[in-house]
């Protein structure tokens, strides 16, 4: 099956990344490539809307965690959203990203982000 990944920009700074397919060995490069594309020292958050994959590699972990890392140097924060059970599952084994940053939706991240904006101030 193959991968489409779309990008949208949620707000300046800001990219939903929307991969839908199975994210393995053979298409991770496709999702690689989306991700590199967006990431720059401007990128403030990339959100991962995970709805449409089923299956993830470590070719697509590695994926996720490099575009982690590269936020970091920038202060840039990664999300993820709705996983489906069979990825949430890999991430829970690999227990490599931090639980307050898995969303069950981005409705719910937008909550989360707007109730973090208001604490602060």
């Amino acid at each position: 099956m193959q991968l489409n990944v779309t990008v949208t920009v949620k707000e300046k700074g800001i990219f939903v990344v929307s991969p839908i397919g199975p994210v393995d060995s053979d298409n991770y490069l496709i999702l690689e490539e989306k991700v590199a594309s967006v990431l720059s020292s401007q990128t403030r958050a990339l959100i991962f809307d995970m709805k449409g994959v089923d299956y993830i590699s470590s070719s697509g972990l590695g994926v996720i965690f490099g575009a982690r890392k590269a936020l970091e140097k920038n202060q840039g924060k990664l999300y993820i959203v709705n996983l489906t059970p069979s990825v949430k599952k890999v991430f829970d084994i690999v227990k490599a990203l931090p639980q307050q940053n898995l969303f069950a939706s981005i409705d719910e991240l937008d909550a989360y982000l707007d109730k973090m904006q208001r604490d602060v101030t």
